[in-house]
């Protein structure tokens, strides 16, 4: 029997060039990942906006202690009167005596450790009367004793104790410091930034606790 012809345009296809005959096609090499994006920068502090405060209690206190303020500003609808260390105390009981700043309701800190006056101490008091507060704050180094503001404030007993505890702050003429928080043989201050977070007194822990870390 005559061997039936093939019409045309059934021939096998040809083989792509470098391909070998009856291999498959490869693949089409898939196109590079484009490169991640590089991190943002770190966003620098921000810079507190204070203004000037230029209200009748800024003035007074201003003209009773001349160069023993520092500076009266504003911060968000917050008064504040920094000051020279030892004008402290007494900016706090002309306050009380003469402005009705009767309540203190808080003594804090922050710890700036490459700063060479380490601390900011901040006093915060406020006036029933005049339905107001302020802050006292002042920038000490440290080793610096303040003065206790005991004297003035009974609360400042324990207020003073925290921020020893806390920071490692003595205050001059306190009548009772020592810790409040931590345990009095503990070693170290834990709010100061050379502290770090994860760091325990292992001594105290494993006589205390019988562990080896208190994480």
């Amino acid at each position: 029997m005559a061997d039936e012809q093939k019409p045309e345009g059934s021939q096998a296809p040809l083989p792509a060039k470098g391909e070998a005959a009856g291999q498959p096609p490869k693949p089409p090499t898939p196109a590079a990942k484009p490169a991640p994006p590089k991190p943002a920068a770190p966003k620098a502090p921000a810079v507190m906006a204070a203004t000037p405060w230029d209200g009748e209690l800024a003035r007074s206190v201003k003209e009773q202690f001349g160069d023993g303020v520092k500076e009266t500003s504003t911060y968000v609808g917050q008064n504040f009167i920094v000051t020279m260390p030892d004008a402290a105390i007494p900016v706090l009981e002309y306050l009380k005596a003469e402005a009705e700043f009767d309540y203190l309701v808080d003594v804090t800190a922050v710890d700036w450790p490459k700063r060479a006056e380490r601390f900011d101490l901040v006093y915060i008091v406020y006036s029933f009367s005049r339905n107001e507060r302020v802050r006292i704050k002042t920038q000490i180094p440290d080793g610096c004793k303040p003065q206790s503001a005991v004297g003035v404030h009974l609360t400042a007993n324990w207020l003073e104790r925290e921020v020893f505890d806390m920071f490692g702050i003595e205050f001059a003429g306190h009548p009772d410091l020592r810790r409040i928080l931590m345990p009095d043989e503990w070693q170290g201050h834990p709010l100061r930034k050379d502290y770090p977070i994860l760091q325990q007194d292992q001594r105290w822990v494993q006589e205390n606790l019988g562990i080896e870390s208190g994480q």
